[in-house]
């Protein structure tokens, strides 16, 4: 064999191997089309607003509770799924993966971390969603009695409600009424050792305006196409969940509803502060 012949052979036998690395590495497109649009968008800029212009300034709290119907998007899926060329997330499932990459910062659920100036750390946030159970096991040797401990992560279909801090304001600049969403905190019900619920537990908020970086591209489910799916920042914005106000900003210590009325007239008295805030920018106009 010349030498032409052996540079031939090993020219053939590289692009063999190119061609059978490539077979491997690539994937069938599950679907007509690559997903381009919500992977690669852009969050839109919030306008700016200046303190002169604000004529009207409410700040409330919501409750969102998953098991509602609208809401359940936000709930599912239980485990992130690969779907139609995209994995789509719970939402509580997106807030752990950009907290353990870096992305989004957690602050602590208490008074302090609701005005985001209580930070976690990685390892602080992600102890607020790991449960640590001690339990009692048998070694099956010695017949002695030994204490196991197990680590556990809360999951997606752990979280029951998702409280929001909001703010409604008029620009007198654009004659608008606005709202802008500040921050979002998953809650979890704890249990007691017979099964029953506990009461309602914070695990840490986000700061939304960071949160829209996130959010922006990662799709949400639409019930009535599959073509045209919003982004988490589309589903927030266009106020696509169902909610009602839980607090509001007053003059008793900006208390709760829940600690002045019971049952119905919770949910009366929320309307009622959500309709004095509507009123008021129609009071504003002439018709």
């Amino acid at each position: 064999m010349n030498k032409l012949h052996l540079f031939l052979a090993i020219i053939g036998l590289g692009l063999f191997t190119g061609f059978e690395g490539q077979a491997q590495e690539n994937n069938v497109l599950d679907g007509v089309f690559i997903k381009e649009n919500t992977p690669t968008r852009r969050v839109i800029p919030y306008t700016h607003v200046r303190e002169a212009d604000v004529m009207y300034y409410k700040r409330v709290w919501r409750e969102l509770d998953v098991r509602e119907k609208m809401n359940q998007p936000l709930y599912y899926p239980i485990q992130p799924i690969r779907e139609i060329g995209f994995v789509r997330m719970s939402l509580f499932d997106i807030f752990k993966q950009a907290i353990s990459e870096g992305t989004l910062t957690a602050y602590d659920q208490g008074p302090e971390g609701a005005e985001f100036r209580a930070s976690l750390t990685k390892t602080e946030a992600e102890d607020t969603y790991t449960e640590t159970m001690t339990l009692t096991d048998i070694d099956p040797t010695t017949g002695l009695e030994t204490e196991v401990t197990t680590t556990s992560y809360i999951g997606g279909d752990q979280i029951s409600k998702y409280w929001i801090k909001e703010d409604w304001f008029f620009d007198r600049e654009r004659s608008v009424m606005e709202v802008r969403i500040i921050g979002v905190m998953p809650i979890i019900n704890e249990l007691n050792e017979d099964g029953t619920v506990r009461g309602p537990r914070g695990l840490f908020w986000i700061y939304y305006p960071e949160a829209r970086y996130v959010l922006a591209n990662h799709e949400v489910y639409n019930r009535s196409n599959d073509g045209a799916r919003l982004s988490y920042a589309d589903f927030f914005t266009k106020r696509l969940f169902s909610s009602y106000i839980r607090q509001e900003t007053n003059v008793y210590d900006n208390r709760y509803i829940a600690q002045y009325t019971t049952g119905v007239e919770t949910l009366l008295e929320a309307r009622k502060i959500e309709e004095e805030i509507i009123y008021f920018e129609h009071d504003l106009w002439q018709y």
